[in-house]
């Protein structure tokens, strides 16, 4: 029996149906669903999905159909729009942002950004029925190896680092010959290239300016960490606090430009390119009307904020203002696991009532992508049920089987 028949005639083939229930059903299309369902049939020793809805209109539509409790929502698969797979083997940190950068550069100095911490990332984030990330990488066999990767699609964000101005050539050259050689790598469907400045206060003025160009003149997504440690302010505004110290002892003549990072990079012109901000934690209600209106994206990283003392993401700010939110879980180096559902979980504890649980399901599905520069896949009467996301797994069990047909 077809699908469309099955709708068709779903009360007389009740029994064939299943209702699962959530509290939020997201197709990818409109707005989520609050106390939602969908319904998938069996045909042949398939499952296949053939509506959806709030519960009591499809319960009415198909009575009898056996119910289900999918716990907290289904949708289609959310993204991890920010992480570091090659991180994946440093133990988590919870200590101040301060420390934490320099304990990084210790672990990859000692040579432990490897391939193989970055493999065991993306097998975690697999795992848990995700497939569409937004990685930063540091190595060229990482890179090489996302791109290659059959399983996962998304973007890899070549990372780029440089206070002093007298590197900046060599780096602009570097990073021009990297995106020669690596987008031949590039598969339809795939993990495609992109670029990362680091953060304002590791990347000099002109190399932001430069890597930007880049980024626009190969049509690179470009993704940058802003904002995430409380000093950044300081150090921008008024030259004061640890990170200006450390700014200096590369650029002795730098002078802070009297502005917060973000109307820092409007006015180098970077925000023109459209950068999806990593953090943006410690923002005024102006500076988010700022990225508004560039059309920039923001990615959401809760538990690490928490973990590194960076302060409380104001989502109710950017819901306000309509700027397209993501979630990334950073690394493990800061963050407990890879978990996009878990770190979405966080955030509607910490938020509370500021946050609608519909609009979190939304931000980690479509915004998540959007960060990405990715469209939104749409579930589909007639599709089979596998291109369906339990949040929280197979329905009356635990998490871990999220996503495709062991879920149902």
């Amino acid at each position: 029996m077809r699908a469309d028949r099955a709708v068709q005639s779903g009360m007389s083939r009740a029994s064939l149906l299943t209702l699962f229930r959530a509290e939020v059903v997201y197709t990818g299309m409109g707005t989520p669903v609050t106390d939602g369902a969908v319904a998938v049939a069996a045909e042949d020793g398939k499952q296949i999905f053939i509506d959806s809805g709030p519960f009591a209109a499809l319960a009415g539509r198909y009575p009898g159909a056996e119910v289900r409790n999918a716990g907290f929502a289904i949708s289609p698969p959310p993204a991890n729009a920010h992480t570091h797979l090659d991180l994946t083997d440093m133990p988590t940190m919870n200590d101040s942002y301060e420390r934490f950068i320099p304990a990084v550069i210790a672990w990859d100095a000692a040579g432990k950004r490897t391939p193989a911490a970055a493999e065991r990332g993306a097998a975690e984030i697999l795992a848990g029925g995700v497939r569409v990330i937004g990685d930063i990488v540091t190595r060229r066999e990482v890179l090489t190896f996302l791109l290659e990767h059959p399983g996962l699609s998304g973007v890899a964000y070549w990372e780029v680092i440089g206070m002093d101005p007298r590197e900046n050539a060599r780096l602009l050259a570097e990073t021009e010959e990297i995106i020669n050689e690596c987008r031949k790598l590039e598969r339809p469907g795939g993990v495609r290239l992109g670029l990362t400045p680091h953060t304002l206060h590791t990347v000099n003025d002109a190399l932001m300016q430069g890597l930007a160009a880049l980024a626009r003149a190969y049509r690179l997504p470009l993704q940058i960490h802003v904002e995430e440690s409380p000093l950044e302010k300081p150090m921008f505004i008024s030259g004061t606090g640890e990170l200006a110290e450390v700014r200096r002892r590369f650029e002795p003549d730098w002078e802070p430009p009297g502005t917060g990072p973000v109307p820092h990079l409007a006015k180098l012109g970077v925000l023109e390119a459209g950068p999806t901000l990593v953090h943006m934690v410690n923002v005024t209600e102006d500076e988010v009307r700022l990225v508004h209106r560039h059309g920039c994206r923001v990615v959401h990283c809760p538990r690490s904020n928490d973990l590194l003392g960076c302060g409380r993401f104001p989502w109710e700010t950017y819901m306000k203002h309509a700027v397209a939110v993501g979630f990334g879980t950073d690394s493990r180096a800061s963050s407990p696991d890879l978990s996009v559902v878990r770190e979405v979980g966080y955030a509607r504890e910490l938020h509370g009532r500021r946050a609608d649980a519909g609009a979190l399901v939304r931000a980690a599905v479509k915004g998540g992508r959007q960060a990405l520069g990715l469209r939104t896949p749409f579930l589909l009467r007639g599709q089979d049920a596998s291109v369906l996301h339990f949040w929280d797994g197979r329905p009356g069990g635990s998490e871990g089987t999220q996503g495709g047909a062991a879920s149902l």
